[in-house]
């Protein structure tokens, strides 16, 4: 972030180039520079690559090489040298705890880019007798006809990748504040820190624009929880991971998963009383045109988000319910919608991640190195867990495994496919561009912005919106 002194001179170097008519003056942050969109919709779900739901797709090339017979010819050795070969199932349910996505674990499946610690990573990181072939499954159009209708209808991004190789934390952390601000687990007790910059959401409120994020959780209930989430009193969450390494029976409250992804940083309670709403308020918004300017859908984390042990149904049924009520809503016409993944889940990817710009100068650390309270309970049995998990390089400058993604808009590009390179940050990016805000780090600030995938010059090709094919679980 520049100082007070550095920005004076840039501001001084772009009137001088105004002035001799070299560039035009840029526009003051807050302005809207993409009229044709008005509403963004974000509707990430959890825990599934490209491969595993579109290595089949044969659509662009992007998918599995195949085999003679046209099978996926993709395998990953166990830790004796025997060859597990991808497979499928026509069953939508989940395994329980595998495959796992941690800190360790994905880096040991990226192995340096050769892609093949994917079955290495459950027999090295996860409990003793846990099926270790899970990872090398994938589904089809037989389970998955919404999202394969979806893909075929609206350009497919081939080549985004998480923000970083890590479980969902630190990459939805990426789409909301273009870093990871040193996390590195899904632990909720270590998430009491703010990005030097702010988040998304702070730039969008200092300059009025509008913003939601709608949950899946009982309003009564979102609203005590996040009483720890005031100044002050968020401290008690650190406390409460500090008496988990005494009190083993705390772990699982400790594990649960993210309630709304706006909540990664601490939120305060006026902030979620006036931007976090029940998914409800989501449809009734979509079916009167008056969503607001950006909003991001969560899934019911327990329910229908897709990490394993779920039924992958629930969640397609679920994104078929989000992404239909945007489309037949009278504000489609001046709508983008991303569909996307928060991370691969531990689930098989051929293509190796790219390195990528770090954010930041905030290296990644487990809680128990980052705390001196916890650093005190690091032999403790949650102390250990945690610190095999989070075990690996301390740095954000590789991107993650591939996800699943698409960009649907009335001006999306018909029977397109974009190669270029995305991360979760395209999202800030797009968002960014719009309304002429400033990058939050480094990462978002290098990142493409989604245009490609859309023409805004053209009539809109999808002003008549399109008949996708029901989901398997039903809508």
């Amino acid at each position: 972030m520049f100082d007070r002194a550095e920005r004076t001179s840039a501001q001084r170097r772009l009137a001088r180039a105004v002035a001799s008519g070299a560039t035009p003056a840029r526009p003051e942050a807050g302005t809207d520079s993409l009229p044709q969109i008005k509403h963004i919709v974000i509707l990430m779900m959890e825990n599934h690559s490209f491969d595993n739901y579109f290595g089949m797709l044969e659509r662009g090339g992007a998918g599995f090489p195949l085999g003679p017979e046209g099978k996926p010819a993709g395998t990953n050795p166990r830790g004796d040298g025997t060859e597990v070969a991808l497979w499928t199932s026509a069953l939508t349910t989940q395994q329980p705890g595998t495959p796992t996505q941690s800190w360790n674990a994905a880096h040991v499946q990226w192995n340096n880019g050769k892609c093949d610690g994917f079955v290495r990573s459950v027999e090295l990181t996860c409990e003793a007798g846990t099926d270790a072939t899970e990872p090398m499954r994938y589904w089809t159009q037989a389970e998955l006809p919404f999202y394969y209708g979806l893909a075929r209808t609206f350009p497919l991004a081939t080549r985004w990748f998480s923000s970083c190789l890590g479980p969902t934390f630190p990459n939805r952390r990426f789409m909301i504040s273009g870093t990871a601000n040193g996390l590195i687990d899904d632990l909720p007790f270590d998430m009491i820190d703010h990005p030097a910059n702010g988040t998304i959401f702070d730039h969008l409120s200092a300059h009025g624009i509008s913003w939601a994020n709608y949950h899946a959780i009982p309003a009564g209930t979102i609203r005590l929880r996040r009483l720890a989430h005031m100044s002050g009193l968020r401290y008690l969450r650190l406390l409460l991971g500090g008496l988990a390494g005494i009190f083993p029976r705390l772990h699982p409250m400790l594990e649960k998963k993210v309630q709304v992804t706006a909540d990664l940083y601490p939120l305060g309670f006026v902030r979620l009383l006036n931007h976090v709403k029940p998914v409800t308020e989501f449809y009734a918004a979509a079916a009167a045109g008056t969503l607001p300017s950006v909003c991001i859908v969560d899934p019911d984390f327990d329910a229908s988000s897709e990490e394993n042990p779920q039924d992958i149904a629930a969640g397609e049924a679920l994104a078929a319910r989000v992404i239909n009520a945007v489309i037949a809503g009278p504000g489609w016409p001046q709508t983008l919608l991303i569909w996307l993944y928060d991370e691969h889940g531990g689930y098989y990817d051929h293509v190796p991640p790219p390195p990528a710009v770090a954010p930041d100068n905030v290296p990644g650390r487990s809680p128990y190195d980052r705390y001196p309270l916890l650093r005190l309970l690091r032999r403790t049995t949650m102390g250990q867990k945690v610190t095999r998990c989070d075990s690996g390089p301390s740095t954000y400058s590789q991107l993650g495994f591939r996800v699943p993604a698409v960009i649907v808009s009335p001006y999306a590009k018909p029977d397109y496919i974009t190669e270029q390179v995305y991360d979760h940050t395209a999202v800030l990016r797009l968002i960014q561009r719009k309304w002429n805000l400033p990058p939050l780090t480094a990462r978002d600030a290098a990142a493409a912005d989604l245009l490609d995938a859309l023409d805004l010059d053209a009539p809109p090709a999808f002003l008549t919106p399109p008949t996708l094919p029901p989901p398997r679980g039903g809508a």
